[in-house]
């Protein structure tokens, strides 16, 4: 009589080979699902950022060409974040609004040259003002509280500036109470009903956001955010500004950073119907970089394998700095697999 199979055997026999190791792959990254971060300035040269191999803060037009190329090579979603020179840093970081700010520039010209692309405006004021916060101080206490409503007033206006300027969507990152209700108000009524929002609806006050601030600029020249930002140790908050931000009109929610966070991007992605975002973000990439680097591990293997994890999780869209690099390794005809 034949012996009857041994079931534990069955997995092994689903990865034999890469062909039939592809053919039941339940997760699939793809290039549609990227989105790409850019930094932006007013004029001179590009300039790298030494904690991020491979970014650079790039002018107007080498901003604008850039984004040409990488759509041409099927990389069409960007987020872009301003770098404001010191001269016009204030307060209240009043530029964001400005036609005259390099993402307002940016977002202007790639609707004037036609380039196929959907561009996304980071709505944030950190960049912006003097004081590195990310919204207007409290008068009352300018050494330690940012005045909610009073930066609700200032994010209105920067995302109506942004939608006249081109941007297909704003992303509200200072987690600020209301802001998407205030962001949501005030396009519909400058006409702007069309403009979307992605709320960075569960971002935590992380570690991992240094190298951004020497990429954007930004840093705070005192305090920190944890007043306004969610503490990682909390694993039930989200649940509540995802909801009050669905509730305020956001189009998709975002959560920042990803793959310390992959929990809340299952929560996130069970919970709501829209699209879900995660923000791999700076210090996740710089430590791909500098383990890369060292030969402690391969690049692109790693690179594939945490972006497929973040997707795995849930996340319909990546905002990765490595999305450049997954667009020359998607060209060369080997795939976003490792």
């Amino acid at each position: 009589m034949a012996r009857a199979p041994f079931p534990e055997h069955r997995p092994r026999r689903l990865r034999r080979g890469v062909a039939i190791r592809d053919a039941v792959a339940e997760t699939r990254l793809s290039i549609d699902d990227l989105i790409c971060p850019l930094f932006v300035k007013a004029g001179g040269a590009s300039k790298p950022v030494p904690s991020m191999p491979g970014v650079d803060q790039l002018p107007v037009n080498e901003a604008v060409g850039k984004i040409r190329r990488l759509a041409e090579r099927g990389l069409r979603r960007f987020i872009l974040f301003g770098v404001t020179p010191a001269e016009e840093k204030d307060p209240e970081g009043r530029f964001a609004a400005s036609a005259d700010a390099p993402v307002n520039q940016v977002l202007a010209r790639v609707a004037e040259h036609g380039i196929d692309a959907v561009l996304i405006a980071d709505t944030c004021f950190c960049e912006y003002t003097d004081h590195g916060h990310c919204g207007a101080l409290a008068a009352d206490d300018p050494g330690a509280t940012v005045d909610n409503d009073r930066t609700l007033a200032l994010l209105g206006e920067t995302a109506v500036a942004q939608a006249r300027a081109g941007a297909h969507f704003v992303a509200p990152s200072g987690m600020m109470d209301g802001q998407v209700a205030a962001i949501r108000r005030a396009l519909d009524d400058a006409g702007f009903p069309q403009t979307g929002i992605i709320a960075y609806s569960a971002k935590y006050a992380s570690h991992f956001y240094g190298p951004f601030r020497d990429a954007g600029e930004g840093g705070m020249a005192f305090g920190d955010r944890k007043g306004y930002q969610m503490d990682f140790r909390r694993c039930r908050e989200w649940r509540m500004e995802i909801d009050h931000d669905l509730a305020e009109g956001a189009d998709a929610v975002m959560v920042k950073p990803a793959t310390p966070y992959l929990d809340v991007i299952r929560g996130a992605r069970e919970r709501v119907d829209v699209p879900v975002a995660a923000y791999h973000v700076s210090g996740e990439y710089a430590m791909l970089c500098a383990a890369a680097e060292r030969g402690w591990l391969d690049f692109r293997s790693a690179a594939i394998e945490t972006l497929t994890g973040i997707k795995r999780a849930g996340a319909d869209l990546i905002l990765t700095y490595l999305a450049p690099f997954a667009a020359e390794w998607q060209a060369d005809g080997g795939g976003l697999r490792a």
